[in-house]
């Protein structure tokens, strides 16, 4: 008989049946995240949309209270004084030609790329290369305007993008292991108020019909939609 390893052992007890309420399922999963990093704690919603069609898309920015605990990394195209606004803000790069160029020879490694209107006219060329690591700016997201500045800010502070997916499925981190479970119990109803409050048209019956939270490297723990705010 093979031997079970620590980790084996650790989820062993666990019922894969049971409906966890939220702060019980948090601080299980912190103690059961237990890898060498600080690994992030993520949300999946399993919603009642079918995104092939356009009036059932879901799609939004929310801000975590607590924050992600990740450094995001912020690119803008902008020029003159809102180039400089945007370096003042804490933008990573600021640019317009010289930065599409940079993008289109490879370096991409942003978390949001934000631009001004008038700069929309370069960043499209940019089209096939941000559209499918979903950093192309949108000005529904607020990732197309003119207060740069404050967008940086806010994609510092722990603004975070949700898209659903083709299986109508939205997963997204809520924080780390490290962070209390009051912070993240705070980012977890704010990031599914935002989900609720951006149910479109087209959802007919039930919109969050399952909720599942995990580790990087841990278990997924079945959420009681009872205990879900709006669900």
């Amino acid at each position: 008989m093979a031997k079970l390893t620590k980790k084996a052992k650790s989820l062993a007890h666990l019922d894969a049946d049971k409906l966890y309420g939220v702060d019980e399922a948090l601080k299980t999963i912190k103690e059961l995240a237990t890898a060498k990093f600080d690994e992030t704690i993520e949300v999946a919603l399993n919603l009642g949309v079918d995104p092939r069609h356009a009036d059932q898309m879901v799609r939004g920015m929310v801000s975590l209270p607590a924050g992600t605990g990740k450094d995001m990394k912020v690119a803008v195209f902008a020029r003159g004084d809102k180039a400089t606004a945007a370096t003042a803000a804490g933008a990573d790069k600021v640019g317009a030609e010289d930065l599409m160029e940079d993008m289109l020879a490879g370096n991409l490694d942003y978390d949001r790329v934000i631009a001004t209107p008038d700069m929309m006219g370069i960043v499209g060329r940019l089209g096939k290369t941000l559209g499918p690591k979903g950093l192309m700016p949108n000005p529904k997201l607020g990732t197309v305007t003119m207060d740069v500045a404050e967008a940086v800010k806010a994609a510092k502070a722990g603004q975070v993008e949700f898209r659903v997916e083709k299986q109508g499925i939205i997963h997204s981190g809520i924080g780390k292991k490290s962070f209390s479970d009051s912070d993240l119990r705070k980012n977890f109803d704010a990031l599914v108020d935002a989900i609720v409050k951006s149910k479109p048209s087209g959802s007919k019956g039930k919109y969050v019909r399952r909720v599942a939270i995990s580790s990087s490297m841990g278990p997924g723990l079945k959420i009681d939609l009872s205990d879900v705010a709006g669900a």
